[in-house]
């Protein structure tokens, strides 16, 4: 008890307490204590609570997505294996169909083949064509007339995949002599009207003289402009078609261009 202590002890021990505050003081100065630190560390355990819950949330959204991913890439896969089974098989019958002949009543072969086959994706997707009574080559070796059959068996056998309305095929005969000419003819004939309908677009009176019907489109010289004449072959015997087609060649019918529309 201070009161019960002499007036110089009392300032002894007044002074050594004083001097002992100012020690703590200078400690605690060398130590700087943030005196928030407890505010501030709730903030945190506050903020990784929070982020906790975001890398949860991240993870299910991440998980979800590669689910995803992972059903379309295997959608996309069947997708295209069907699409590609499917053409591989037309694709035989449809290039010895328009390959076939009195020489070689079998047809050439066509056929497809996948360059990744585990992934087709990752890799292309090669056409090889064989044409009757020749040995095997790659495609850019085979004449131009024997890569347009070669490309219309791939275009027909894509188109009996999934089947559009009708075909517009554009001077598809230029590189092609009669022998293929008539093929093609045959070919299209068989099939229009019940798989597909077709316009021709032909400078070759081979190939649009088996038509039901033509478009021609020619110059009129007196107004300076095009003009078209229509000619409805099924009004004529085949045997007659023919000798329709040249009186309407006399009248300038081919002078720029016929449209042969297989319906």
């Amino acid at each position: 008890d201070l009161k019960n202590i002499e007036r110089e002890d009392r300032d002894v021990i007044s002074q050594n307490f004083i001097e002992k505050m100012k020690e703590i003081e200078s400690q605690l100065e060398a130590i700087a204590p943030n005196m928030r630190a407890v505010e501030r560390l709730n903030d945190v355990r506050e903020k990784l609570h929070k982020s906790a819950l975001t890398l949860q949330e991240t993870l299910e959204r991440s998980s979800h997505a590669s689910d995803e991913f992972e059903r379309i890439r295997q959608e996309r896969a069947e997708l295209f294996r069907e699409a590609f089974d499917h053409v591989q098989q037309e694709i035989k019958s449809i290039y010895q169909a328009l390959t076939r002949s009195s020489s070689a009543p079998v047809g050439g072969t066509a056929y497809l083949s996948l360059e990744n086959s585990d992934d087709p994706f990752l890799g292309g997707v090669k056409y090889n064509a064989m044409p009757p009574l020749k040995r095997f080559r790659d495609m850019e070796q085979l004449s131009g007339g024997e890569k347009t059959i070669a490309a219309l068996a791939l275009l027909f056998a894509l188109h009996s995949f999934k089947p559009s309305p009708f075909f517009i095929l554009d001077e598809i005969d230029a590189a092609l002599d009669n022998q293929n000419v008539n093929r093609v003819v045959r070919y299209i004939k068989e099939r229009t009207g019940t798989h597909f309908q077709c316009i021709v677009i032909s400078l070759k009176d081979t190939f649009f003289s088996h038509a039901e019907s033509l478009v021609g489109i020619f110059r009129e010289t007196t107004l300076q402009c095009s003009r078209t004449l229509t000619l409805d072959l099924t009004r004529y015997p085949e045997h007659e078609a023919t000798a329709a087609i040249d009186e309407g060649t006399e009248l300038n019918l081919t002078s720029t261009g016929n449209t042969a529309a297989f319906a």
